[in-house]
């Protein structure tokens, strides 16, 4: 019980953090060594993805990228996050994301919706409604997984929960249950500010997307 208020906590947090400040767009190409890219991953998502509080290269896209590139695999990756962002605010931009002409997409959106207690139905709405425009655009997709925890109730908990997998079979995505695995409430993984990853926890996260975004270029290349 202790182990699930602290995440709560550390959620709680990370929402009025991101609210706290103006909503900044966070769109950076990262480099993959002038070849020409065989294709592009746009990383989507608030601040989590954005890389708050840290330099660029210190954001989880740009180890992604480091990564691609020492396996071998030539793909452009661009951050695409946005603080304070909802589910509602991703779909407000998504068709604009879509102008970047992303071969696949990494959706990570709606922790912000669950604090904010947003009707679990209008987030899997929302999210549905991307990801139908996603597959109109013959976009592949990697869905991050968000959780809530027990202190919001069980029956709101269960609600949003299962949000993402049913999504996931639904749109038959790879699916990671969980952006934050490892690292929410980490202290020798977080800024002082105890919310958002620091360098070291953003290397962890590379490392556990890592083998979903394989799974997904693998996908889309046996088309």
């Amino acid at each position: 019980m202790l182990k699930s208020f602290s995440v709560l906590i550390f959620v709680i947090a990370l929402v009025m953090s991101a609210c706290s400040g103006e909503e900044q767009e966070h769109v950076t190409a990262v480099e993959n060594g002038g070849d020409v890219a065989a294709g592009i991953i746009a990383a989507v998502g608030d601040s989590l993805t954005a890389g708050f509080g840290l330099d660029e290269e210190e954001s989880y896209p740009y180890l992604l990228q480091q990564k691609l590139e020492e396996d071998g695999y030539n793909y452009k990756v661009v951050n695409a996050g946005m603080s304070a962002e909802t589910s509602s605010g991703t779909l407000s931009r998504i068709d604009w994301i879509l102008t970047l002409d992303p071969d696949i997409i990494i959706l990570e959106t709606g922790a912000n919706d669950g604090l904010r207690g947003i009707d679990p139905k209008v987030v899997q709405t929302n999210i549905g409604e991307i990801l139908q425009k996603l597959e109109q655009a013959g976009v592949t997709v990697l869905l991050a997984g968000m959780k809530m925890v027990w202190n919001l109730g069980p029956l709101y908990v269960r609600q949003f929960n299962g949000i993402y997998p049913s999504l996931a079979d639904q749109y038959n995505l790879e699916f990671m249950p969980f952006f934050l695995q490892d690292v929410a409430m980490k202290v020798d993984l977080n800024q002082a500010d105890g919310i958002h990853p620091n360098a070291k926890g953003y290397q962890l996260i590379a490392e556990n997307i890592y083998p979903y975004v394989v799974k997904v270029i693998e996908k889309r290349e046996s088309r």
